[in-house]
């Protein structure tokens, strides 16, 4: 089984209706929100971080605009990823 195998994939719909699917990286629990690291499967785009809210009907992941708050988030993986190196 290859890395791109064992990857879960979503399919993301912007507001315009334009579907794009993404690879989950990791998803990281930063000051009690959690949030996606996605990167696209064609790789042009840098990860994008997004927010996963909880709601009743479902969960649903929300765009983080804040620079600071990408950059915590971004931080926060990066530790993780040190701490726990790929083999």
């Amino acid at each position: 089984m290859t890395l791109e195998q064992e990857r879960d994939f979503i399919t993301v719909e912007d507001e315009n209706g334009k579907e794009r699917t993404f690879s989950v990286e990791a998803l990281l629990v930063v000051e009690a929100d959690t949030y996606a690291l996605l990167t696209s499967k064609d790789h042009y785009y840098d990860p994008i971080i997004m927010q996963v809210l909880n709601e009743e009907d479902g969960q649903y992941l929300v765009g983080v605009s804040d620079p600071i708050k990408k950059n915590i988030v971004i931080d926060a993986y990066e530790i993780a990823v040190d701490a726990n190196p790929a083999n």
